[in-house]
């Protein structure tokens, strides 16, 4: 059903070509069907006429106002100028009406809507001048009017939650964009204000520090192509950006360590086998951790815990450095970290670590039992 509808959706005037033609296979149906020995037998010309009351629904779309009145006064001529077959319905009306009212601004529905209200009793008038036709006939056209009204209503629906998507979508690319250069350009930061002390001091140790600012930006420009190559590739509402994972855990802490930061790492309970999309929510909620305590904390260690207790993972991400500023506390980086709790359904808190001493990150976030893995 969503391909065929997103196949009418890239093709209106195949979808309006074949209404037109399902319309005209309806009418066509009492000019085949033998007609009683009373009745004058159905004509070329009369069924030609039914044909040009057909017609004009393939441009529906484009002049659904002209479409309708087309339709109306070769409707009349037929009715005042041929003793052709009735029709059981009044297909052509009724698909106006429907596209009037899903399609046309406010003032063309009113504009239609009273048209059909004199044109309606008229055709009954010439037709049978029956109060039984006359209430049938408001009541299917009222009826397709709805219809209408609610497909707007519904395409109104769709256009918000694609747009509610695509900024969700923004959102998500901005945050990944963000922890990837916020990570690599502090770590570059910090060993270039290293490197002219270590050149003095123990040029083994500049060294180091280059070929880790080195490391720090290819790693960086590597996972910003593939972002970006996936994003080209992709196209409106394509795939999304490779996303990291448990396993690319050891080579962030060493990046970090690399800095001059002592990272301790320690986990409990079972960690594989974590639904990818947490997966990578936890990656990213430490690797933005430590991004902060490199650039705020002026810590010397720092300890990243992941712990699974049941079906909850709680993250903790604890330095001894100078603690909570008030700059630390407004930054994107904890909002980010807060986002990323919050789109998994769990929680975030920060604050001074054990008796005031430094800073902790903790996040709790619940384990969807029975969904994809990491792999």
């Amino acid at each position: 059903m969503g391909q065929a509808r997103a196949w009418g959706a890239a093709h209106p005037g195949a979808v309006d070509a074949g209404i037109a033609l399902l319309v005209q296979v309806a009418v066509t149906m009492p000019f085949v069907v033998p007609r009683p020995p009373e009745l004058e037998p159905a004509t070329w010309p009369a069924y030609g006429l039914t044909t040009l009351t057909v017609l004009p629904l393939v441009w529906r779309r484009r002049a659904p106002m002209a479409v309708l009145l087309a339709v109306l006064a070769a409707s009349a001529l037929y009715r005042l100028a041929l003793e052709g077959p009735g029709q059981p319905l009044p297909y052509q009306g009724l698909v106006c009406a429907y596209t009037i009212a899903a399609q046309a601004p406010a003032r063309q529905r009113w504009a239609a809507a009273g048209l059909l209200l004199v044109a309606v009793p008229a055709s009954v008038w010439l037709n049978t001048q029956s109060a039984r036709e006359l209430t049938f006939s408001l009541f299917v056209f009222a009826a397709a009017y709805v219809f209408g009204r609610l497909t707007d209503a519904r395409q109104r629906e769709h256009r918000i939650e694609r747009e509610r998507a695509a900024a969700r979508e923004r959102a998500r690319i901005a945050r990944e964009m963000h922890d990837i250069l916020s990570h690599a350009v502090s770590l570059m930061i910090v060993q270039a204000e290293a490197g002219p002390l270590a050149v003095r001091a123990a040029p083994e140790r500049a060294e180091a520090a280059f070929e880790a600012i080195s490391a720090t930006g290819r790693d960086a420009m590597a996972q910003l192509r593939s972002m970006l190559g996936v994003l080209r590739d992709g196209g409106p509402g394509g795939g999304r950006s490779p996303q990291p994972d448990l396993d690319g855990l050891p080579g962030l802490l060493e990046r970090v360590r690399a800095g001059g930061l002592d990272v301790r790492y320690g986990s409990s309970g079972e960690l594989a086998g974590l639904p990818a999309p947490l997966a990578a929510g936890v990656f990213r909620i430490v690797q933005e951790a430590l991004t902060n305590v490199v650039r705020h904390a002026r810590a010397r260690s720092a300890t990243v815990r992941i712990d699974r207790s049941g079906g909850e993972l709680t993250v903790l991400v604890r330095d001894d450095g100078r603690g909570p500023r008030p700059a630390r506390t407004a930054g994107h980086g904890l909002v980010g970290i807060r986002e990323r709790a919050a789109a998994h359904g769990g929680s975030a808190a920060t604050g001074p670590g054990p008796d005031g001493r430094g800073f902790e990150v903790r996040v709790v976030l619940p384990v969807p039992s029975g969904e994809g893995t990491t792999g």
